[in-house]
């Protein structure tokens, strides 16, 4: 009897952390359900993986549920939830509704994903968001990023409480800074805010790791492909950090 195809669900999978998640699961055989927003980069992923299936959902709207619930075709293995949120600005100036939409999408998010996926959910099965470091080493600077991951950090650990007896871990992972467009949109803020320029902004981010590195997409998809092995379930409630040596408190 051939064994039952396991899935894996990545949100945000059209992105640059998500798309390399999407390559490193198809490659180990897993299947992937890809969720984001637009259908038209969705279309664009799945020209280059053809095994893959697609489901345009907004996790910002509880209609994602079922959308991704009709779209699920078996059995799940892992979750990532790991949405972009925008570059809305710094404590002082940020809009207050910018900031109740990051945590919507972030935590809220997570929230419709895991609602979603429940009866399908197999024992040992992986609940995974993707936070920052800026939830726990805050800056002036990105306050809808410090707000939402820090509140994704008790979502975790109520996640990793309420499925436990189902066998079912939850995690966080925390990368810091990565050299993609977005961390160009944070910059050029950060950057107008300072009265400074987009590249001397980037090399003092670089400068805050203790490597002197950005994190990688690859490495984040290292850390899911860690998450699926059987050892991984005690670590159920915790964060891992992938953020090249940034933060400077103690837990």
């Amino acid at each position: 009897m051939s064994k039952v195809q396991e899935w894996v669900v990545v949100v945000g999978a059209t992105g640059a952390f998500g798309s390399v998640m999407v390559e490193r699961f198809l490659a180990r055989g897993l299947g992937v359900l890809a969720v984001a927003r637009s259908a038209d980069t969705l279309a664009a992923l799945a020209e280059r993986h053809p095994d893959l299936r697609c489901c345009a959902a907004d996790l910002s709207q509880d209609s994602a549920i079922e959308a991704i619930r009709q779209a699920l075709p078996g059995p799940v293995r892992m979750v990532v939830h790991g949405p972009g949120v925008s570059v809305a600005g710094g404590v002082m100036a940020i809009d207050t509704g910018a900031l109740v939409d990051a945590v919507n999408i972030k935590v809220g998010g997570m929230l419709r994903l895991v609602r979603a996926v429940d009866g399908q959910l197999q024992p040992h099965a992986r609940l995974v968001a993707i936070g920052g470091h800026y939830g726990f080493e805050p800056t002036a600077y990105a306050s809808a990023a410090g707000v939402c991951n820090a509140a994704l950090v008790n979502l975790v650990r109520q996640l990793s409480l309420a499925y436990g007896e189902r066998l079912v871990t939850a995690h966080l992972v925390a990368p810091g800074p990565a050299d993609t467009e977005r961390l160009h949109r944070v910059a050029a803020d950060r950057a107008r805010l300072q009265d400074s320029t987009v590249e001397a902004v980037l090399d003092s981010m670089k400068a805050e790791s203790s490597i002197r590195a950005f994190t990688e997409p690859g490495q984040v998809a290292w850390a899911l492909e860690m998450l699926l092995a059987p050892e991984a379930t005690a670590m159920t409630g915790s964060t891992l950090m992938l953020d090249a040596g940034r933060r400077r408190g103690l837990p």
